[in-house]
C-alpha cells in the first residue's frame, strides 16, 4: 500500500515487533481517537483493539509470530488483521498515512 492509494476496507500485515511493543505504540499511533483494547497479553483468547473513527471504526486483531532468524539475528514479529467498517476512502488513507508514520521505527 502506497499513501497515495486508500487502504482497502480489510488487509493484513507483518510487523516487526512484540505484543508489548505493540501495545506500548498502539494509543499514540491512534492519535485522539477512541481505542478499547481487549485480551491481555498472554491470555487464551486473541487480542484485538477498537478504534472509533469519525464515519465508522477500525477492528485490530493480532497474534505473535514465531521470531524471523538471519544467521544470529532474531527479531520479533506479528501478524496484524486490520478490518474498517463504515469508513470512506479519505479517511482510511488519512488515518493509516498518520498510524504508518508513528508506528516507523528505525531506517531512513
Amino acid at each position: 500500500m502506497t499513501w497515495n492509494t486508500p487502504p482497502e476496507e480489510a488487509f493484513e500485515r507483518e510487523h516487526g515487533c512484540t505484543d508489548a511493543e505493540w501495545r506500548g505504540w498502539l494509543p499514540g499511533a491512534v492519535g485522539p481517537h477512541e481505542l478499547r483494547v481487549r485480551g491481555a497479553p498472554g491470555a487464551p483468547e486473541a487480542p484485538e483493539a477498537h478504534i472509533t473513527l469519525p464515519q465508522g471504526s477500525l477492528h485490530l486483531a493480532w497474534e505473535t509470530l514465531p521470531p524471523r532468524r538471519i544467521a544470529l539475528i532474531s527479531m520479533p514479529r506479528m501478524t496484524v488483521r486490520y478490518r474498517f467498517e463504515g469508513v470512506g476512502p479519505e479517511v482510511r488513507q488519512t488515518f493509516m498515512r498518520y498510524f504508518d508514520l508513528y508506528m516507523q521505527r528505525g531506517g531512513g
